[in-house]
C-alpha cells in the first residue's frame, strides 16, 4: 500500500466522519469564539486586546484539539474500528500521524478566530507573524499528541475528558498565561517549565506584546522535544496495550 495514499485516505475518512459533522463544525466555531467574546468584550482599550490574545488563543488550540482526539480515538477502539487500520500494512507511526494530523488543523483553525476578531479592534499589523504561526503550529503538536497520549492510556470516553481535564487546567494557570511564570513561587516555577504550553504561550507573548522571557529558539526547540516524547509515549503505549 502506497504510504501517501493510506495517510490521506485515513486523514479524509476522519475529516469526513468527525470534523467534517455540522455538530462539530459549529463547536470548533462556538468554542473560540465564546472564548473571545467573553475575554474580549471585557477589554476596555486595544492594548488590553494584544494582552489576552495569547491566552484566548492557547485556550482555544489546547481544548479543541484535545477535546476532539481523546474522543475519537477513544471512541473507535471502544467500537473496535481502531483494530481494523492496526491490521492494515502501514507503518504505526505513519498512522498515527494521519489520525492526528485532522485533530492539528482543527486546532490551527480554532486559533484563527481570536485573531480575525481581535484584527477587527485593533491594530495586529506589527505583530512577528512567522512566530506567531510558528507557535500556533506547535502548540497544536504538542496538545493534539497530548490528547492522543490521554486517549490510549484510558479505555472509555468519559475516562478521556476527565483525564484531559488533569492536565489541561494546571497547565492554563501554570504556563504563564494569566500569571507571569517569573512571578510564581520559586517551587512552582519547576513544574510551569516541564509543560510544553508555556513555551508556546512565551512565542505568542514574545510574538504579540514582545512580553516573552524565554529565547525564541529555546521556546521551538523546547516544543519539538514535547511533540516527540509525547508521541513516542503514545505509539510505545500502543504497541504495549493495544497490540500483542
Amino acid at each position: 500500500m502506497n504510504a501517501k495514499i493510506a495517510f490521506w485516505n485515513i486523514l479524509m475518512k476522519d475529516m469526513k466522519n468527525y470534523y467534517f459533522k455540522p455538530p462539530n463544525i459549529s463547536w470548533g466555531i462556538i468554542f473560540p469564539v465564546a472564548w473571545t467574546l467573553m475575554f474580549f468584550i471585557r477589554s476596555e482599550t486595544s492594548m488590553g486586546i494584544r494582552d489576552i490574545l495569547p491566552g484566548v488563543i492557547c485556550m482555544s488550540i489546547l481544548f479543541g484539539t484535545t477535546s476532539m482526539l481523546a474522543v475519537t480515538i477513544t471512541f473507535e477502539r471502544k467500537s473496535r474500528s481502531f483494530e481494523r487500520l492496526l491490521l492494515a500494512p502501514i507503518d504505526l507511526n505513519l498512522l498515527m500521524l494521519a489520525k492526528t494530523t485532522g485533530a492539528i488543523l482543527f486546532g490551527i483553525l480554532n486559533a484563527i478566530f481570536p485573531i480575525i476578531f481581535a484584527s477587527f479592534l485593533t491594530d495586529l499589523s506589527d505583530i512577528n507573524w512567522v512566530a506567531a504561526m510558528g507557535s500556533i503550529f506547535f502548540i497544536a503538536v504538542t496538545s493534539t499528541f497530548m490528547g492522543l497520549f490521554i486517549a490510549v492510556s484510558v479505555s472509555e470516553v468519559f475516562e478521556a475528558q476527565t483525564f484531559s481535564n488533569f492536565f489541561r487546567f494546571p497547565m492554563l494557570f501554570l504556563c504563564g498565561l494569566f500569571i507571569p511564570v517569573e512571578q510564581l513561587p520559586m517551587f512552582i516555577r519547576p513544574i510551569s517549565y516541564i509543560l510544553p504550553l508555556t513555551y508556546g504561550a512565551d512565542i505568542l507573548k514574545t510574538a504579540i506584546n514582545q512580553d516573552g522571557h524565554l529565547l525564541l529558539s529555546l521556546n521551538f526547540l523546547m516544543l519539538l522535544f514535547f511533540s516527540v516524547l509525547l508521541f513516542l509515549f503514545s505509539t510505545r503505549n500502543i504497541k504495549n496495550k493495544w497490540i500483542h
